[in-house]
């Protein structure tokens, strides 16, 4: 896997570089919506521990009290500027910082709420031995994981029992064979999924 120094200059440098465009993001989410710039969640790090983890705001301010966990593909709650930032995943450029301070990684499980890892079967807990990455192998899988949930009758359930599970396997495969330039090469493919994105599409992680 790619070293803890490797990750943190890259981060360091990346973080230096977008300063403006995160000045100008952030600019552009007061004038879209009432509410803070950016959204916090506690999630499931390494070991089981539970961090905050930050985006940039993509929902209403109060969209927590007006839904469920997980969003689908023309949710309401996603104000019109924060469609632009799931669909290019600019909403999470601030978990550069959590890889600064050790929290996450660049390639790695992405980290799930508190109410999902409760699901977790013994052997799935084997994901919680790596820091959590701001993306990984079920992040390119699951490209359309929004439209997938709108199509479901029950959202929560299809997450829960179908997505989640398969998320997990595929760390867990990933996990087994993982190299320099195995986390290397998915790093690229999702800077190309970034930037190629259809203009239809909204961007893959469903939960706040």
């Amino acid at each position: 896997m790619v070293p803890k120094l490797f990750e943190c200059t890259l981060s360091a440098v990346a973080l230096l570089l977008l300063l403006p465009l995160l000045l100008i993001l952030a600019a552009a989410i007061r004038l879209d919506s009432p509410g803070p710039v950016l959204y916090r969640q506690q999630r499931i790090g390494r070991h089981g521990d539970p961090f905050w983890m930050w985006k940039l705001r993509t929902m209403t301010a109060d969209a927590e009290h007006h839904g469920p966990a997980i969003t689908r593909a023309g949710d309401a709650r996603v104000t019109r500027f924060g469609r632009l930032l799931r669909r290019y995943k600019l909403d999470e450029l601030p978990q550069l910082v959590h890889v600064l301070r050790g929290e996450m990684s660049l390639i790695g499980p992405r980290p799930e709420v508190p109410e999902y890892v409760a699901l977790y079967t013994a052997g799935q807990h084997e994901v919680l031995e790596d820091r959590p990455g701001i993306t990984g192998p079920a992040s390119i899988a699951f490209a359309d994981e929004e439209q997938q949930l709108a199509r479901a009758e029950d959202p929560e359930r299809l997450y829960r029992e179908v997505i989640l599970p398969e998320k997990i396997r595929l760390y867990r495969a990933y996990r087994g064979q993982r190299r320099w330039s195995s986390d290397l090469r998915l790093l690229g493919r999702t800077l190309i999924a970034s930037t190629t994105w259809s203009p239809g599409s909204d961007q893959r992680h469903s939960k706040r």
